[in-house]
């Protein structure tokens, strides 16, 4: 069956949503000539129904992989299994995976809401506003089940990158991983990887979680002439993707590093008891630049 998408718009920006696709953004577009301020879903990408080739969907209750096998809570251990055709561990949570409802519109903002099971009892929510060129989301997951269990969550935005894309984010340290793209430890940034000042992307693949992240970045687009402000409540971590010789990279708002239910300290989760939530706020502004 045909999925049904919902469209909001401000002044700006028209933005297309998938509540039955994972809570996914299939697309946000400028206004004024349709260019894609997040990654073109084309018909082909909807169709194969798979969040992850569209331009953004929120990661709960947790972000990224999980190695082990599970994770330890205090009352015992929490089993997980490999959730991908693609990936040999539990990555990115359930969330995406199923189908949301839509709890109320207007013609400019949304709430989805999700029960889950999976892999424990949850409560989900997905606030999604437009105003100005601002496009705000705000995810909240409440814990169900009947044990005190680890939460984090994130958002996957999958951004428009051409050769002239700049990142400006400020980070303290990274992690880095092993072969299994978990992170391992934590190190001083590289020259490469330094994006306190305005800088390009990296030629080579980087995928790696950044700490110490006072919550704002800037995406500079000058052949299309805009910069998107970005800026996160809730998290001090963002997650860096850049593949090669790709027309997005992705700009993750993270609340914890990769495998952090594994990491000492579980750095950025956090245990929950029944009823309690966590949140993540995140916010990309459009703003031509002057010429």
């Amino acid at each position: 069956m045909p999925t049904t998408l919902l469209t909001l718009h401000d002044s700006l920006t028209r933005l297309t949503l998938a509540p039955e696709l994972g809570a996914s953004l299939v697309n946000w577009t400028r206004l004024r000539d349709g260019w894609p301020l997040l990654r073109h879903s084309d018909e082909q990408a909807l169709a194969a129904a798979n969040p992850r080739r569209l331009a953004c969907y929120p990661l709960a209750p947790w972000s990224n992989r999980i190695g082990g096998g599970g994770f330890a809570c205090p009352d015992g251990w929490q089993a997980l299994a490999a959730n991908s055709a693609h990936e040999a561990l539990p990555i990115h949570g359930s969330a995406w995976q199923q189908a949301w409802q839509l709890v109320d519109a207007t013609s400019d903002s949304a709430t989805l809401q999700l029960d889950s099971l999976q892999p424990f009892p949850y409560r989900a929510h997905l606030q999604v506003r437009l105003a100005g060129g601002r496009l705000s989301l705000r995810l909240q997951a409440t814990h169900l089940g009947e044990r005190p269990t680890w939460y984090g969550l994130g958002l996957h935005p999958y951004i428009t990158r051409t050769a002239h894309t700049r990142l400006q984010a400020q980070a303290r340290q990274v992690w880095l991983c092993d072969a299994d793209k978990l992170s391992t430890q934590l190190a001083e940034l590289p020259a490469a990887w330094n994006f306190a000042e305005l800088a390009a992307l990296p030629a080579q693949t980087l995928d790696n979680a950044f700490t110490g992240w006072p919550g704002s970045a800037r995406i500079v687009q000058p052949e299309a002439g805009y910069q998107l402000l970005c800026h996160a409540d809730g998290t001090e971590f963002f997650l860096l993707y850049c593949p090669q010789e790709q027309n997005f990279f992705c700009f993750e708002p993270v609340s914890h590093p990769v495998n952090a239910h594994h990491l000492p300290g579980r750095p950025g989760l956090q245990l929950l008891a029944p009823g309690q939530s966590c949140r993540l706020q995140f916010s990309l502004e459009y703003q031509a630049l002057d010429n």
